[in-house]
């Protein structure tokens, strides 16, 4: 694997995808059958989802088997590492060709930013390498060039490897981590048949919302590139953020003590506010279709949904706690919890046809506000669409 970058990306990606694979955590073990039979009922189980997902919403997106549709690829933690990779290349590479420049000017820039990507490699991947034990499945929105087919040095020559290429943005695609998943079910003693299709229920419901909403992946990418373009790149100025944020007294506003508050410009924050509704959005749509779903399909549903929200409240040892709140994984828990009460407080009142305003346009999206505020949308939005009763 070799670097594209010619030295303008600002991260030696080929060392980051190094590290992460070496740090990672070696999966549970399995023999080789049973990572075939693994691989191959995650794969069934994602076409079962399609369908679920589609009668239970009324969402209408790209059937897998059709061309053009986002595939589904399962992986290993080495091949969830790589699409990772592939997809920070894709939407960063605004940000990197800033701070490039920027380098430039500064004497001995080159020198210090040779220095400069090899750290920020070893950085990237050793954060890819807890997070890559901790995934069960994701829809990669921002997915780059093919995926490469299985590695011969991959565990059982199952896994598909995503290609780390040359950054080209490509169709979105749903990876499932099967050792990740194998692992969690064992840990929580469940049904392993059944924890696998509720699990490719809450990923396949992310496919079929960037699916069957065609400007939905523009948007946020759009959103995306706006806040990177709001970045703040002179050094004394992100030096300033990082005392003030470490000085007693007040957060700034909307700040939760993450790495990512400390280097927000104000205009950064007003994007993240929006970026953060729509993620709540789309994470507790998720949940809620794999509950609503999940008695139809997955027999011991309960069992497994009470297993996990233990899991999920009970959180990990206190270096985990730590890492997760700096890192902001403890705000991607609450967007499951504040996304789906606004998605049921949305259905108790309007429906599924009502809620499914919520995909008309970016300005049917919830605020921030609204996201704790179900009643707010519904009265700016939700209503809209619902025939006005006949006069009397």
């Amino acid at each position: 694997m070799t670097s594209a970058s010619g030295g303008a990306d600002m991260v030696d990606w080929n060392l980051a995808v190094a590290t992460a694979t070496r740090l990672a955590r070696p999966g549970p073990q399995v023999s080789r059958e049973e990572a075939r039979t693994v691989v191959a009922e995650l794969r069934r189980h994602a076409l079962t989802a399609e369908d679920a997902v589609r009668g239970y919403t009324g969402m209408r997106a790209a059937r897998l088997a059709a061309d053009g549709a986002a595939p589904v690829l399962v992986v290993d933690r080495a091949g969830w590492v790589r699409a990772n990779v592939a997809g920070f290349r894709t939407v960063i590479r605004p940000l990197t060709r800033k701070l490039a420049a920027k380098r430039s000017e500064a004497p001995g820039g080159a020198v210090l930013g040779a220095v400069g990507e090899k750290l920020t490699g070893v950085e990237v991947g050793a954060v890819l390498a807890l997070l890559s034990g901790k995934v069960l499945g994701q829809y990669e929105t921002f997915a780059a060039d093919e995926a490469l087919p299985p590695a011969p040095d991959s565990p059982a020559g199952l896994f598909e490897q995503p290609a780390t290429g040359t950054g080209r943005p490509g169709p979105g695609r749903l990876l499932l981590v099967a050792p990740n998943i194998v692992q969690v079910e064992r840990e929580l003693d469940v049904d392993p048949h059944d924890f696998r299709l509720w699990v490719c229920l809450h990923e396949e419901t992310h496919r079929t919302q960037f699916s069957a909403v065609p400007w939905l992946r523009d948007h946020v990418q759009s959103e995306v590139q706006a806040f990177l373009a709001e970045a703040d790149v002179e050094p004394m100025a992100l030096l300033e953020r990082l005392r003030e944020a470490l000085a007693p007294g007040e957060r700034p506003p909307g700040g939760s003590g993450t790495l990512l508050d400390v280097v927000q410009t104000p205009g950064q924050r007003e994007i993240l506010a929006r970026l953060t509704a729509v993620m709540s959005l789309l994470e507790g749509h998720a949940d809620v279709v794999m509950d609503g779903v999940g008695p139809a399909v997955v027999p011991s549903v309960l069992e497994i949904r009470e297993k996990f929200q233990r899991r999920r409240d009970r959180g990990a040892g206190r270096l985990d706690l730590m890492l997760r709140k700096l890192l902001g994984m403890d705000a991607k828990l609450r967007q499951y919890q504040d996304g789906a009460v606004f998605v049921r407080g949305v259905l108790d009142r309007i429906g599924m046809d009502g809620f499914n305003r919520v995909w008309t346009s970016p300005n049917t999206l919830p605020t921030k506000d609204e996201i704790h505020d179900p009643a707010a949308w519904v009265a700016r939005v939700g209503r809209q669409s619902q025939p006005k009763p006949p006069d009397e």
